[in-house]
């Protein structure tokens, strides 16, 4: 069977060539294909990256802050939860594709990061100094920034301010498998847990706080809701 052109946004003229029944490298993660336009169309993942500090030496740096955000979150998109997965996902080449990495290009590496570069994106302890003088840690982030960051997106969703909008608060389960920190037996739902707050607008997601499962479900509730109605008065006057 002769290879079927699939078009995809690369930032050229170029086409990717699906091969079918030929052998060779192959993916089952096409659909990724679309998500990358979407996050490309919205910024999401660009914005995300924003809100973190790159304190590595320039020349010592094969991923960018935006290309591990990328992967990641694409990763989690296409269900790959566990950072040990990103061993085999490195050499995908549709996720290549989607970090707009080139295929074909001589001396250009298409290899994505692996899990322990992934690992020292996310972990960075709060009693170990950051920024240019800490050691091990040379990945910063601001949590403010990242809160903020549902609400922006949420506000730029709309063409025009409503004339009303209702905030729903929820608290759930999230189960955990080992020996997390913080983790206890919760008696409602059955297990160990954490029992993260959310706030939505919708299908908007405005806030998302993880917690322990020991403590009053409606804690921290009120500040987090007067975080973010104060973030969207900012914008829309008239909002009630």
């Amino acid at each position: 069977m002769p290879p079927l052109p699939l078009a995809i946004r690369d930032g050229s003229k170029a086409k990717l060539w699906l091969n079918l029944g030929e052998g060779g490298q192959v993916t089952s993660d096409a659909g990724l294909s679309l998500i990358a336009e979407i996050d490309s169309k919205l910024q999401i993942t660009s914005q995300f990256a924003q809100c973190f500090q790159d304190y590595r030496k320039p020349n010592r740096i094969n991923h960018s802050i935006e290309s591990l955000i990328k992967q990641r979150i694409y990763g989690l998109v296409m269900g790959y939860e566990d950072l040990n997965d990103h061993e085999e996902l490195r050499h995908d080449p549709m996720f290549a594709l989607a970090l707009q990495k080139r295929i074909g290009i001589e001396n250009e590496s298409v290899t994505l990061a692996g899990k322990s570069t992934l690992n020292r994106l996310e972990h960075c302890p709060e009693d170990v100094e950051q920024g240019a003088d800490s050691r091990y840690h040379k990945i910063g982030h601001s949590p403010e920034e990242i809160e903020s960051l549902f609400v922006k997106i949420f506000l730029e969703s709309y063409s025009k301010e409503p004339r009303q909008i209702i905030l729903d608060l929820d608290v759930t389960d999230d189960l955990v498998h080992g020996n997390q920190e913080q983790v206890f037996f919760n008696t409602y739902y059955g297990g160990y847990c954490y029992a993260p707050l959310y706030i939505f607008c919708g299908k908007h997601l405005l806030a998302a706080k993880l917690r322990p499962s020991n403590i009053d479900p409606a804690a921290g509730a009120l500040e987090e809701l007067e975080r973010v109605i104060k973030q969207i008065w900012q914008q829309w006057k008239n909002i009630f």
